[in-house]
């Protein structure tokens, strides 16, 4: 049987949940709705989804909160796609520093939170990943690094942990599922926040020199994420998975 995807609705705007709820289905998802965290966690113990829309603005446990706690549970991987009803741009980094995949600002169209809705669920399945995580290898080493995917922790030779962002953890893993293949801006963007990069659009350089910074890679001289030259950025160093600990 072919797969429909399923999209858990969260929003305590009864009109917007139910209208985007039956426009989905038109369109040939599976939908569910629920107006806030309490009914979203409930729900979660028993169902399994492709893709959550979740409100910022809500009573109680906001999205904010709500995405941070996934991010850190059994549906890290679940891609998030958040509403925001002002153009703020705080509440758009916040939310993708947390580990959301996309965003987008009240008031929207349907049409266009559907197409957005596809291009995330294109970008989880967009590039096979060359590396299988499971769950007695979770640990993936590059050079003096290990990466636990299971906590989302980056540590150094030490063993001492360095914080890494929502954002800078989803291209920190591209990188490591598609080593020593160069990937174009647009690829990163997309692979990382579900969305298209215009001519204008730097926000991946910003985010690769972050994530150098983290990782100690000096940016004129590189060892770890390399520039190529009008093509965009390959990771260089070799990956291999290792034994988590039991």
């Amino acid at each position: 049987m072919e797969h429909v995807d399923h999209i858990l609705v969260v929003d305590d705007d009864r009109e917007i949940r139910e209208l985007v709820g039956n426009y989905l289905k038109k369109n040939g998802l599976r939908t569910s709705i629920v107006a806030d965290g309490r009914q979203m966690r409930a729900f979660l113990e028993n169902n399994a989804v492709d893709l959550i829309v979740l409100d910022i603005m809500m009573p109680g446990d906001d999205g904010l909160l709500l995405c941070r706690e996934l991010r850190a549970g059994k549906h890290r991987n679940t891609p998030v796609l958040m509403l925001t009803a002002r153009n703020d741009e705080t509440d758009r980094i916040i939310g993708l520093e947390m580990g959301a995949d996309d965003y987008l600002t009240k008031p929207f169209s349907a049409r266009e939170l559907l197409a957005r809705i596809n291009a995330v669920l294109r970008r989880t399945r967009m590039l096979p990943p060359n590396l299988t995580i499971s769950e007695s290898s979770r640990l993936i080493a590059f050079g003096p690094w290990r990466l636990d995917t299971t906590s989302r922790h980056l540590l150094d030779s030490e063993g001492t942990l360095v914080a890494l962002s929502g954002a800078e953890y989803r291209l920190l893993r591209v990188f490591l599922d598609h080593p020593q293949r160069v990937l174009s801006r647009e690829q990163l963007l997309n692979l990382t926040q579900g969305r298209e990069a215009d001519i204008f659009d730097r926000s991946i350089d910003l985010l690769v020199s972050r994530l150098r910074q983290r990782l100690g890679d000096d940016a004129r001289e590189p060892t770890c994420i390399k520039t190529v030259r009008s093509e965009g950025y390959v990771f260089s160093l070799p990956v291999q998975l290792l034994e988590a600990p039991a």
